[in-house]
């Protein structure tokens, strides 16, 4: 009786699992972006299990177009509801493709991002991801790195969160692409 009481407590006390929909009002870079949802309320979005240069780095400026081209101003799906440190929600964004905008949202966005060679599997985070997930995005990272599609073209790329340390340890990376 006791394990049925606490079992009880656990599933109410737990955040619902709420996907939330909206649409793409702000793209901050690669693997960041804005959703307003139906009631006007701003969620500030960390694309799940990606990450992309960011905007000052070579290949940022083409990871943040091509989130644009695949979301921006374009109705979303969220799934996950994840908090990062931040306060960003952490979730996959879901979008209809883009020739197809009578269709449901299919298209996995960072995923997408990954295939193009605009980021990298952020293995980081992967056991938060679902064995498929993990599977796929590891499979997208390494098909780019092949084609050395995007920033694979690149002799030495230098992953986002090297950069960023490298960054406030006062160390500097070459910007410009």
């Amino acid at each position: 009786m006791k394990m049925a009481v606490v079992a009880g407590f656990l599933l109410f006390s737990l955040p619902a699992l709420a996907d939330v929909t909206g649409v793409v009002v702000g793209v901050a870079d690669g693997d960041t972006v804005t959703v307003l949802d139906a009631d006007k309320s701003q969620h500030k979005v960390r694309i799940a299990g990606i990450d992309a240069p960011e905007k000052a780095q070579p290949f940022g400026q083409r990871a943040k177009q091509r989130m644009s081209t695949l979301v921006f101003g374009k109705e979303v799906r969220l799934e996950g509801d994840k908090q990062d440190r931040y306060g960003r929600t952490v979730a996959k964004v879901w979008v209809s493709p883009r020739d197809c905008q009578g269709c449901p949202k299919t298209l996995d966005a960072g995923l997408a991002v990954l295939t193009s060679g605009l980021a990298w599997h952020y293995k980081k985070y992967q056991t938060e991801q679902s064995p498929e997930d993990r599977e796929r995005y590891a499979f997208a990272e390494d098909e780019a790195r092949t084609k050395r599609a995007g920033l694979w073209g690149d002799a030495n790329p230098v992953p986002p969160w090297e950069w960023r340390k490298s960054r406030r340890s006062g160390g500097e990376q070459n910007s410009n692409r």
